[in-house]
């Protein structure tokens, strides 16, 4: 399991969470469970296009046989949230994902 922290919206104001990444069931967003309760409990939301990133991520490891712990890890050391959904986008695609995230990738 990864930790990771990023920044989320509780009413308009930006402050950091702490978010745990493993491998979800095929059924589940990787972070369904913690989005659910981060807006029921604390009235805070995780960033959509992080969000959907790791959805875009999911599918790749599903449709290559990777572990989405590994891929994810590996992805959000070589790129910045919004470059994951590039590298997602253009994989699925193509379907070359794992040359698609070994990329380099510039961030802002």
């Amino acid at each position: 399991m990864k930790k990771l922290t990023i920044p989320c919206d509780f009413r308009g104001v930006q402050a950091p969470f702490t978010v745990y990444i493993g491998n979800p069931g095929p059924e589940h967003h990787p972070l369904q469970f913690q989005a659910k309760w981060l807006g029921d409990e604390r009235g805070g939301t995780l960033p959509e296009e992080f969000m959907n990133s790791l959805g875009k991520l999911q599918e790749i490891a599903k449709r290559n046989s990777l572990p989405f712990e590994d891929l994810c890890a590996y992805a959000m050391t070589a790129a910045s949230a919004p470059a994951v959904a590039a590298i997602a986008e253009s994989a699925a695609t193509n379907n070359k994902a794992l040359e698609e995230v070994k990329a380099p990738i510039k961030t802002s």
